[in-house]
């Protein structure tokens, strides 16, 4: 019976659909290289092609990392490129088990927020707006511009944020924007914005930490001020 390939499986059991729908956690070891490889021989899938290999090398990625290129040119169906690709991938994994795990800032505080912030925009000349997007213990998960302005405002889509907040998964929303003016006084827009902001995080459930106006040198906190 003639195998198929993998563009010939069905849809939950492509290896690169799989991966998208359920996580990598969810790919055996066999199907995460069978999507660095792309391809398996006229006899075999890329899976099957990996399981034998991997069954060769008792199931043990450590084994399959200290196979050479020449080892592993002799399967059919793995080519100089393939091999360079399995290999390449095993030492990222053993480079990857020798790293510390990156130290995420907290900034559970007006005052971390603003010393997080003020490098990124204590020289700009005109306003920029940023969303910080953190977990349930305050530790960043990332922070994006969404918008970037004019000298004493700048447009902000209340809709992009919260796509923004959904695809990272965050819990706690802070947010800053800077006065190129020096001016720490919030303005209309700014307490406009502000509470739209609030009440679109109640909706979604979601705990609006601090609205923070930078300026070089000092801040204004919402919440330190008790507006939030």
């Amino acid at each position: 019976m003639e195998k198929l390939n993998i563009n010939q499986w069905a849809e939950e059991d492509r290896p690169r659909e799989k991966m998208m729908a359920l996580g990598p956690q969810a790919l055996s070891d066999a199907e995460l290289l069978a999507i660095l490889i792309g391809s398996g021989s006229t006899k075999e899938s890329a899976v099957d092609l990996m399981k034998r290999i991997l069954s060769d090398c008792n199931n043990n990625l450590n084994t399959l990392g200290k196979m050479t290129l020449r080892e592993l040119c002799e399967y059919n169906g793995i080519g100089e490129a393939k091999a360079i690709t399995i290999l390449a991938a095993c030492e990222l994994g053993k480079r990857r088990q020798m790293e510390t795990a990156e130290e995420r800032p907290e900034c559970s505080t007006a005052t971390r927020i603003y010393n997080h912030m003020h490098p990124v925009m204590q020289d700009l000349d005109v306003e920029e707006f940023w969303i910080l997007l953190m977990n349930q213990n305050y530790k960043l998960i990332k922070k994006l511009r969404i918008s970037h302005g004019g000298i004493t405002e700048v447009a902000v889509d209340i809709r992009i944020i919260l796509r923004e907040v959904l695809l990272a998964n965050a819990t706690i929303l802070g947010v800053c924007h800077n006065h190129p003016s020096g001016s720490l006084h919030p303005s209309e827009q700014d307490d406009h914005l502000t509470e739209t902001i609030k009440k679109a995080c109640e909706v979604m459930r979601i705990h609006f930490l601090d609205h923070v106006i930078v300026t070089d040198g000092n801040y204004y906190s919402y919440h330190e001020e008790g507006r939030l």
